[in-house]
């Protein structure tokens, strides 16, 4: 998992439910524009798809977080796509985060995204990392 795609999409995806949408829309649609023009006005209408799916989601009685997640893998995999082995992208990406889309967001949501970020691990070749979303039990050694 890329944490900055992961970040990217997971904002994306609750920035589409507030009324900032259609800056949010342009800003994403302008990226694309710039990397891939010829699918930068497709992405526009799957940004319009988005938001629709994003706020029947949020709509429901008892909100499924799940479906939420589901739609920002789809992002992720088109960022992750858009961007791969791009740095000035990649630096897009960040900046398309920062200044765009989690300033949209509501406190707890842009802690989550910030979370997402802080996931990142390092390790070198001698080192065992286990990285988990949730509780987890080791018995004997790595």
């Amino acid at each position: 998992m890329d944490p900055l795609t992961m970040a990217v999409a997971t904002a994306l995806v609750g920035a589409m439910a507030t009324d900032a949408w259609q800056r949010v829309t342009d800003a994403v649609v302008a990226l694309w524009r710039r990397a891939s023009p010829e699918r930068a006005d497709r992405v526009g209408a799957e940004l319009d798809g988005l938001r629709e799916d994003v706020l029947a989601v949020r709509a429901q009685p008892a909100p499924d977080p799940e479906a939420e997640q589901v739609l920002a893998a789809v992002w992720q995999g088109r960022l992750a796509r858009l961007a791969d082995g791009n740095a000035e992208l990649r630096a897009e990406l960040q900046r398309l985060l920062t200044e765009v889309l989690t300033p949209q967001l509501p406190r707890a949501e842009q802690e989550h995204v910030t979370g997402i970020i802080r996931q990142n691990v390092q390790a070198d070749r001698r080192s065992k990392v286990v990285q988990a979303g949730e509780n987890i039990t080791i018995h004997g050694g790595l």
